[in-house]
């Protein structure tokens, strides 16, 4: 089974989470359902939360606030990965929020490798529209918190 590890901030009160649109060409023209919290694979050799934070710090390309987390629960996909989500409430200025990229075959066995960002939007949502744009699978983090 795939593990990933999350992190998911909050601000004002918990009004507003920070997330990420989805890169690469299959996401380009969707919004519902095409965001996601920052998040990655778990090496063996770290820990759950250590493995959030560097995620967090590759897909956002700015280090994590220094604020206490603690954990949401674990979330399983509909690939049946399993998502283990943090959260801490911060403030966190994302402007300078430059994702990590990753070479994608497209279009689809073309032979043609493009380079995109793992994340190529980055910004605080209100929690209601958030339930509308995060990826089906993610909606119950939001309940948790």
């Amino acid at each position: 089974m795939v593990r990933s590890a999350g992190i998911l901030l909050s601000r004002r009160g918990g009004a507003e989470v920070l997330l990420g649109h989805m890169g690469g060409p299959f996401w380009a023209r969707r919004e519902e359902r095409a965001w996601s919290i920052p998040k990655g694979e778990i090496d063996r050799a770290e820990s759950d939360l250590e493995a959030a934070v560097r995620e967090f710090g590759e897909e956002l390309g700015i280090p994590v606030p220094d604020a206490p987390y603690r954990p949401l629960g674990e979330f399983r996909q509909r690939s049946g990965k399993v998502v283990v989500v943090f959260h801490a409430e911060a403030d966190l200025d994302v402007s300078k929020a430059v994702s990590t990229r990753f070479e994608l075959e497209w279009p689809p066995r073309s032979g043609r490798l493009q380079s995109v960002p793992e994340l190529d939007r980055i910004r605080w949502v209100p929690v209601a529209e958030a339930r509308r744009l995060l990826v089906a699978g993610q909606v119950p983090v939001l309940d948790a918190l």
